[in-house]
């Protein structure tokens, strides 16, 4: 029997700005003291009267436009009530019939809305003993977006997610840090027979990584199958994701919208979004940077880098940054261009996972003295090797790379005096090698050059080492 799984996403993403979304209260996910950005306005307190954050809203609208959604000619807040410890007012600020933006679609996968409110204080469970409540991020702008249930499977899923991320990054909208709660997924997911009615809908929260989205509605979609077998019947539920036992456990019966009781907030204004002068469509559009799938075309269509790279340098805004600089420095020219993105995403990112230095402060240096050292590489002004060893000499203290390869003998030498002094110290120590490579052993005259190369510290060039050491042994 086949069974078509159907899932649909919600996701929140907190926005950067710097108050919070009604208060004036600093937004600033990194601070260490608890209960420290509070005021009386999102404590709840009686009396206070909330302010819309203007910044926010832009957000909003920018992140409609880029997905192609549209942008609300009128939008209010309305109050969701229900009480939670972590919600201070008993109702959550939020919206309801009249989002923010509607439609619009990342990957292919078709949006519902996305809608703006704010959010709710950090809960510590402390051993299931008692909780701590942090109010440093109630009140903080969050972005909810709710996809159509048009998603198949977990995989497709997960990379939505991802693409969502980078499009927040890309338009500086949210840093979207999982690990740090800044972007939460839940996952609604429900399993039928093929040309059934939809299933019965499960809804996984508070999902914190890609790789927990993934594994979670994996598991979701096995566990309604193996109960459909068995002629068992799906409760709708809410549940959570065990990491350490990599399955679902119930939570709580699912409530439905009306139980929030949802009604338009009185102390907030109704909003015109087209009355405001900045938030027209072309002022909007020209504040948009190249969107991350305009980005994929250019650098795979038009500048011939591989996918792989491409999806690296999409992935960080800094490193893409850099490397547009970078490209400038090099005037285009395509092989060159090529040999930066390598070196970027293979050289550069090595040092960073040796712990060299971080990539926050390579990128913080000089495009042009990169660009240099491409040149150097291009221009056989440094070998292979002796690119590296400067690379690394770079990333640690900066300055003039030509200084540097120059400072630490790795400029080429490509002189045939002192080559052919090199060749014949090599054939004089490496009379066994020589032998194999005349008895037919290609692989000798390799090792050969190895040791020269090794002699230079790569500063040899490697081609012309190899034909005086053709005509040393020759003699």
């Amino acid at each position: 029997m086949t069974y078509i799984p159907t899932i649909g996403l919600e996701i929140h993403a907190e926005l950067k700005t710097k108050s919070k979304m009604f208060c004036g209260c600093p937004n600033d996910p990194d601070e260490p003291r608890p209960n420290h950005t509070v005021c009386p306005i999102c404590m709840g307190h009686p009396g206070t009267l909330p302010v819309i954050n203007r910044e926010a809203v832009r957000h909003m609208v920018r992140i409609g436009t880029a997905v192609g959604g549209t942008i609300a000619d009128f939008t209010e807040f309305d109050r969701k009530n229900y009480f939670y410890p972590d919600i201070p007012k008993g109702y959550q600020i939020s919206q309801y019939e009249y989002p923010l933006v509607v439609g619009g679609s990342i990957n292919g996968i078709a949006l519902t809305r996305i809608h703006l409110e704010e959010d709710t204080a950090s809960s510590l469970h402390e051993d299931a003993v008692y909780s701590n409540l942090n109010f440093n991020r109630a009140g903080v702008p969050l972005m909810e977006l709710v996809t159509e249930p048009v998603i198949h499977d977990a995989t497709l899923a997960s990379a939505f997610a991802r693409e969502l991320r980078t499009l927040l990054r890309t338009l500086g909208a949210s840093g979207a840090n999982m690990e740090k709660g800044e972007m939460r997924v839940e996952a609604n997911v429900s399993v039928a027979q093929e040309g059934a009615p939809l299933g019965t809908k499960v809804e996984v929260k508070n999902l914190n990584s890609f790789r927990s989205v993934e594994r979670a509605i994996a598991y979701e979609i096995q566990r309604h199958i193996a109960l459909l077998e068995k002629g068992e019947k799906i409760v709708q539920e809410t549940s959570g994701w065990d990491e350490a036992g990599q399955k679902t456990f119930t939570q709580r019966v699912k409530e439905e919208a009306q139980e929030y009781r949802y009604f338009p907030d009185p102390d907030l204004p109704k909003l015109r979004i087209s009355r405001i002068p900045e938030f027209t469509d072309d002022k909007v559009r020209a504040t948009l940077p190249e969107l991350p799938w305009e980005t994929r075309a250019r650098l795979v269509g038009k500048l011939g880098i591989s996918a792989e790279n491409a999806e690296l340098l999409v992935q960080d805004v800094a490193l893409l940054a850099f490397f547009d600089e970078v490209c400038t420095r090099l005037k285009g020219d395509s092989t060159r261009i090529r040999l930066a993105v390598n070196y970027l995403t293979s050289d550069v990112l090595g040092l960073v996972q040796e712990g060299v230095a971080s990539l926050g402060a390579i990128i913080a240096q000089s495009p042009a003295e990169f660009a240099a050292l491409i040149d150097m590489v291009a221009d056989n002004t440094v070998s292979s090797r002796g690119a590296k060893d400067t690379l690394r000499a770079w990333v640690v203290e900066g300055g003039d790379p030509h200084a540097i390869a120059e400072r630490e003998g790795l400029l080429q030498v490509d002189d045939d005096d002192a080559l052919g002094v090199m060749a014949e110290e090599i054939v004089a120590e490496h009379q066994a090698v020589v032998e194999e490579y005349r008895a037919g052993k290609e692989a000798s005259l390799q090792f050969l050059v190895g040791q020269g190369m090794k002699r230079s510290k790569g500063s040899a060039n490697p081609v012309r080492l190899r034909e005086l050491l053709i005509a040393k042994i020759a003699d």
